[in-house]
């Protein structure tokens, strides 16, 4: 994970002129909701990726909220669709930052990205992920 940029400057709405803000993400969190007798629980699957996924201050819009500490930051997420801007419902973004006082600028100290899919794509994803993993067990290096 990595921080370019300020990303205290995005607001509520989201807006072209932040798209110097960039946020590296080296793994994301797949979310589905399974009826688990009477209620529906939540599921998740984290995935490390090879290569980082960047996301772009353009991309992104502050969610208000009161109760999340200094330095928490919650993003309602947009997919660039041409040169339209599209809320993503699927996708949240949580960012916290410390400030460094000697250096005097933000760190970032920890990130997470979530992507809410359906059931189908939540077993696809569970068996891929299962595949690629068994495949490199039972295999001697010469």
């Amino acid at each position: 994970m990595k921080l370019t940029g300020n990303l205290p400057d995005i607001k509520n709405k989201r807006d072209s002129q932040n798209a110097g803000i960039a946020l590296s993400i080296d793994k994301i969190e797949y979310i589905t909701h399974k009826k688990d007798g009477k209620y529906y629980q939540p599921f998740n699957h984290v995935e490390q990726l090879e290569t980082p996924l960047v996301i772009t201050g353009d991309c992104l819009a502050l969610i208000p909220n009161k109760n999340l500490q200094e330095g928490e930051y919650d993003f309602k997420v947009y997919d660039k669709e041409g040169d339209d801007y599209v809320l993503n419902e699927n996708k949240f973004l949580s960012v916290l930052l410390v400030y460094d006082e000697e250096e005097h600028q933000h760190i970032l100290s920890s990130l997470e990205y979530s992507l809410t899919i359906s059931n189908e794509e939540f077993k696809q994803l569970k068996t891929a992920s299962h595949k690629e993993r068994t495949s490199g067990k039972g295999r001697r290096k010469s």
